[in-house]
C-alpha cells in the first residue's frame, strides 16, 4: 500500500470503529442497566411472594417494631430489602433482605454475559469496520492508479519532443555561435527536465531502495552541473568524507531542486555554499538570494512566491525528506538569502 492509502485506511477505519463501537458501548450499557433494573424487580417480586410463605432461604428475614417504615418498596441501602405487613400486627413489620454479597454475585453474573456479548459484538464490528475501510479505498486505489498511469504516459511522450528540441537547439549553437536566445531556449528545455524529474520522483517510493555512497562525490557532482547553467553563481562545497546509507536517487533530487532554487533566486554574482556539520550531520545549503516571505508554507503544494514555477518543486523535496527519514528546515530573510538544513542522522553509514 502506498502512503496515502494507508493513511486512508486508518482514517477511514477509526472513523467507522469509533463511531460504531460508541453506539454499541452505548446500547449495550442501556440494556445492561434495564437488565440490572429487571432483576431488581425479580427479586422484589420474590420477596412478596416470601412475605406471604416464609419460604425464601436466599433471604434474611426479621421482625422490627413499626416505625414510619414504608411497606412493600424496595430498599437498595446494603444490599436490597422491603418491608411487609404482619397480618394481625399493629406492633412489629417484617423486613426480608437480601444482603450486598449476594446481590453482587448476581450482578457479577449480569456483567460478564453483558462483558461477553460485547466483545462479541465488538469483534463483529471490528471485522466489519476493516471490510468496511478496504471497500472505501478502492475508489481512491483506482484513482491513484489512473492517474500514476496517466503521469507516466505523460513523462513517456516527453522525451521525443525534449529530444528533438536538445539536439536542434544544438545545432543551431554551432550554426550561429553563442546567443541569449538559444541559451534561454536550452534552460528552458532543462526547466521541462527538471520538472519530468520532479513528477518521476514523485512517482515511487525511495525509502527501501538504499545503497552506500559518498556524500561529498554526490554534492561535487551536482554542484558541477549547475555552475555550467549558472556561470555568474559562486560555489563553495564543504562537506567532509561521509558516507550515507539511503536512495541516492532520492537524495539527488532533493538537492537538485534545493541547489536550483538557490541559484535560479539568487542576486547577480551571489553564492551558494554547502556545508556539513559532523558532529551534528547536518546539511546546509545557504544562498545569498531573494528570500522567503512565508518559510512556514514553502512547502505547501503549488504555493510559490515568484511568478517562475508551479509550486511544486519544494513539496517534492518535502515528499521524498519523509520517505528518506530526512528532516528538513528552512531559514530565510527577505533580502539577504536563504538556508536549507538537512538532518541526515538516520543516513549516515557509521
Amino acid at each position: 500500500m502506498r502512503r496515502v492509502e494507508v493513511e486512508s485506511f486508518v482514517k477511514s477505519f477509526i472513523l467507522f470503529f469509533t463511531s460504531l463501537g460508541l453506539l454499541i458501548i452505548t446500547l449495550f450499557y442501556i440494556n445492561y442497566t434495564q437488565e440490572v433494573k429487571t432483576l431488581e424487580e425479580r427479586i422484589f417480586a420474590e420477596m412478596r411472594v416470601c412475605s406471604y410463605d416464609l419460604k425464601c432461604e436466599q433471604f434474611s428475614i426479621d421482625f422490627v417494631p413499626l416505625k414510619n417504615q414504608e411497606n412493600y418498596k424496595l430498599l437498595k441501602t446494603d444490599g436490597l430489602s422491603a418491608f411487609f405487613p404482619i397480618p394481625g400486627s399493629q406492633e412489629f413489620v417484617m423486613e426480608i433482605k437480601l444482603d450486598a454479597q449476594a446481590l453482587q454475585k448476581q450482578i457479577a453474573i449480569l456483567q460478564r454475559s453483558a462483558l461477553w456479548r460485547l466483545s462479541g459484538t465488538m469483534l463483529v464490528v471490528l471485522l466489519l469496520s476493516v471490510i468496511f475501510s478496504l471497500y472505501a479505498l478502492y475508489p481512491l486505489r483506482n484513482a491513484l492508479s489512473l492517474t500514476q498511469e496517466f503521469i507516466k504516459d505523460i513523462l513517456h511522450d516527453f522525451n521525443t519532443p525534449l529530444g528533438a528540441l536538445r539536439l536542434n537547439s544544438a545545432m543551431l549553437k554551432r550554426e550561429i555561435g553563442d546567443n541569449t536566445k538559444v541559451d534561454r531556449i536550452e534552460q528552458s528545455v532543462q526547466n521541462v527536465l527538471d520538472l519530468q524529474e520532479n513528477l518521476r520522483a514523485y512517482l515511487y517510493n525511495h525509502e527501501a531502495q538504499k545503497e552506500r555512497f559518498a556524500l561529498k562525490s554526490l554534492v561535487d557532482e551536482r554542484v558541477a552541473l549547475l555552475s555550467k547553467s549558472y556561470a555568474d553563481i559562486s560555489f563553495k562545497v564543504d562537506v567532509d568524507a561521509v558516507t550515507l546509507l539511503s536512495n541516492r536517487a532520492a537524495l539527488q533530487r532533493v538537492l537538485d531542486n534545493l541547489l536550483t532554487n538557490a541559484c535560479k533566486y539568487n542576486k547577480p554574482r551571489g553564492s551558494v555554499m554547502l556545508q556539513y556539520d559532523a558532529d551534528k550531520k547536518l546539511l546546509k545549503i545557504i544562498d545569498t538570494g531573494k528570500g522567503i516571505k512565508n518559510s512556514k508554507r514553502i512547502f505547501e503544494r503549488f504555493y510559490k512566491e515568484q511568478e517562475r514555477g508551479i509550486g511544486i518543486g519544494l513539496h517534492i523535496v518535502k515528499k521524498l525528506c519523509d520517505e528518506l527519514g530526512v528532516k528538513i528546515l528552512v531559514e530565510s530573510e527577505v533580502g539577504v538569502g536563504s538556508t536549507f538544513t538537512l538532518e541526515l542522522h538516520k543516513l549516515v553509514y557509521d
